[in-house]
């Protein structure tokens, strides 16, 4: 074992070791720019660890969501965004690159990888890039998924690998898109008004996992949402489901049942790869277990 991954085992160091075009992705050290997007204008609470990046995701002069990024593990925390029903399909996937992780006075326009004649090795070192994910056995798993967004824009700012983490295609394709199209239809059928929705990562407890050396993967998916004003004849079967609530999903067969158990009845092409729907206090619960920091995701809330 190398002496880098030595140091990789304290839950704080863990989270740490964790986090190691266009969306014009804005760099600074806050989200003052794009408040509009968390509950009440307030980014989640105890998430303070040394060496996250804010990243106010805009794009074509138009913020679209906030993702919490390292560059070191070269892979977003959490992705913040208002959820919208998508008036027109999916987007083509060109995926892009953040000039401004490394330069702060690069172009703000968005950097399709395909049109990059030359990448200097300060943007490789500092982010994802398209060749990690091939050959890996991961696809990209949008935290902020291109279906939660209303207009084209919006969809398309979502293909930046600054919003994207490795996924097993069993979670990407089944069990968690399951949960996010389950998300979009109580959103249209019982909630009035805004949803807000925190998407993120757990990384493992023990030796970090990348990709290509390079790009951490995580062991569990987790999301939530605040719904602050619903219908009030909520059917009784919805009723624990609204203004909040959160699920955590397996992103390896081979992880203990502690968080997420297997369901030995599923599919075999989805199963190890269970979502177990939650409380919003039982996912605060997990991640101040997990990453040793007391965390407040909505707040107040969502009342």
């Amino acid at each position: 074992m190398s002496q880098k991954k030595k140091f990789c085992t304290g839950a704080l160091l863990l989270l740490l070791c964790w986090l190691g075009g266009q969306v014009l992705g804005e760099i600074s050290d806050d989200f003052s720019h794009c408040l509009d997007f968390f509950y009440n204008k307030t980014p989640p609470k105890g998430i303070d660890a040394a060496g996250y990046q804010p990243i106010c995701q805009r794009y074509k002069n138009q913020y679209h969501f906030a993702s919490l990024y390292h560059r070191q593990s070269r892979a977003p925390m959490y992705s913040a965004y208002r959820l919208g029903l998508a008036d027109g399909k999916r987007p083509n996937n060109t995926w892009k690159y953040e000039p401004q992780l490394v330069f702060s006075r690069a172009s703000s326009e968005m950097t399709p990888f395909k049109f990059a004649t030359y990448l200097d090795q300060n943007v490789i070192e500092s982010q994802a890039m398209s060749n990690d994910y091939r050959d890996s056995n991961f696809t990209r798993g949008h935290l902020n998924p291109s279906m939660h967004q209303k207009t084209k824009e919006n969809r398309q700012a979502t293909f930046t690998l600054t919003n994207v983490v490795p996924q097993r295609a069993g979670s990407n394709g089944g069990s968690w898109n399951g949960l996010e199209n389950e998300v979009l239809k109580r959103f249209k059928t019982y909630c009035n008004g805004s949803m807000h929705v925190i998407t993120g990562v757990l990384p493992y407890e023990s030796e970090p996992l990348r990709i290509n050396n390079r790009v951490s993967v995580p062991e569990y998916m987790w999301s939530a949402y605040c719904c602050p004003s619903n219908r009030s004849d909520l059917p009784a079967h919805m009723q624990s489901f609204f203004p909040t609530h959160a699920a955590v999903g397996r992103n390896d067969p081979n992880s203990g049942e502690e968080i997420v158990p297997i369901n030995v009845k599923a599919k075999a092409s989805k199963r190890g790869y269970d979502v177990r729907r939650m409380s919003l206090e039982t996912l605060e619960g997990i991640l101040a277990q997990r990453l040793a920091m007391s965390v407040s995701l909505f707040q107040g809330q969502c009342q």
